[in-house]
């Protein structure tokens, strides 16, 4: 059975956005909350720790990274920026890096309340 040309008309997105976008957008990242902290752990195998830069600019976190490799004439290079929901204890911050896995631990102040405007979901 082939969809009319109606049907065809609600397969938009997934003919606008290739399978597996947004999966593999945040494939190799994860981020929650645990005792007063934000802990972002990100997939980053193939850098040493030196190459890493991790920087906390105006409430943005940003994770670079690059690796020449010379005996393959390569250059592997990685960015990411993250914005985070709460106010953060910058001078707070500490960065991690074992076995290909880099970790950012973001504590939150006591008395820091949600950023932004909260939206009821009716139903």
């Amino acid at each position: 059975m082939t969809p009319s040309s109606w049907t065809q008309g609600l397969d938009l997105p997934s003919r606008l956005f290739p399978t597996g976008l947004f999966e593999r957008a945040f494939e190799g990242v994860e981020l929650y909350e645990e005792d007063d902290a934000f802990v972002l752990t990100v997939d980053m195998p193939g850098f040493e720790r030196e190459e890493i830069s991790v920087t906390w600019d105006d409430g943005q976190l940003n994770v670079a990274a690059e690796h020449v490799d010379d005996a393959h004439d390569r250059k592997k290079t990685y960015h990411r920026s993250f914005r985070l929901p709460k106010d953060i204890e910058e001078s707070e911050i500490t960065a991690s890096y074992r076995n290909g896995v880099l970790e950012v631990t973001l504590p939150i102040p006591a008395d820091a309340p949600p950023k932004g405007t909260r939206i009821e979901v009716e139903g």
